[in-house]
């Protein structure tokens, strides 16, 4: 490999939060997608400025003595309205193609498939009803908003280790568009999020959630490795949700 043929290193720009804001939010922002995988670094804080809104939305719910079920089911309504149910949408899709075909070929399909099957709607029934169950009890604990952005900032970590590891399963479509994070991105990613949620929850907490998510999300790149042999950007979608799930249930049991 020649000089010239190497990548240029990488480096983050303050413009790849706009990037990862247009990507991950439906928040009207003017972004450049000339360097889209190696925005990926910023994905934590997407995730913090989504929760921030639906924390937002939560106090004033606490303020108004609306009620924890009341406070949760508003803050979940805002968070699905500010990603435009990408990672619902994500979930769905994976769950229908990886268990619905019998061939990676068929499953990519199905995956594409607009409809959505029983498995489809399964995971998004069982994924709300934890959602739900979770946030109740950290509203009733008062701490909803900490776990909310803390939940979001780390689930989002993990998209870019995901990206990084795991190739593209299509030839085509969204995860093959915007290319293979950097490494280093991904590291940093981490290291961001890492950060922030110790900040907001706390060193244990966040040892203990961050310690669930890459768990979970290694898992999941390992079922999509074995079934379509790679990622997709269903597969980050869902990933960041379940792992959400994941960091949600690890702030709940430490908070009761």
């Amino acid at each position: 490999m020649t000089e010239q043929d190497k990548p240029a290193p990488f480096r983050p720009q303050a413009h790849d939060i706009a990037t990862t804001l247009a990507l991950l939010t439906r928040l009207p922002v003017r972004a450049k997608f000339d360097r889209t995988a190696q925005a990926v670094w910023a994905f934590p804080l997407a995730g913090l400025a989504v929760a921030l809104i639906a924390g937002a939305v939560a106090t004033i719910s606490i303020w108004l003595s609306l009620g924890a079920a009341t406070t949760s089911a508003l803050a979940i309504a805002t968070g699905v309205i500010i990603t435009g149910a990408m990672h619902e949408d994500g979930l769905a899709d994976s769950a229908d193609g990886l268990w619905g075909g019998w061939e990676p070929a068929r499953r990519l399909d199905i995956m594409r498939d607009s409809h959505i099957g029983t498995y489809g709607v399964l995971a998004l029934i069982l994924a709300m009803l934890i959602r739900f169950s979770t946030l109740s009890t950290l509203a009733h604990a008062g701490v909803i908003v900490p776990a909310l952005m803390g939940a979001a900032i780390l689930s989002r970590a993990v998209i870019p280790f995901t990206m990084a590891l795991l190739p593209p399963a299509r030839t085509d479509g969204l995860s093959v568009q915007t290319g293979r994070p950097p490494r280093r991105a991904a590291v940093l990613a981490a290291v961001i999020a890492l950060g922030l949620s110790w900040i907001v929850v706390g060193f244990v907490p966040t040892v203990l959630a961050a310690s669930a998510a890459t768990a979970i999300g290694f898992g999941v790149g390992a079922l999509a490795k074995a079934k379509i042999g790679g990622q997709t950007g269903d597969i980050l979608g869902a990933t960041q949700l379940i792992c959400e799930l994941a960091t949600l249930l690890t702030f709940a049991a430490l908070a009761t």
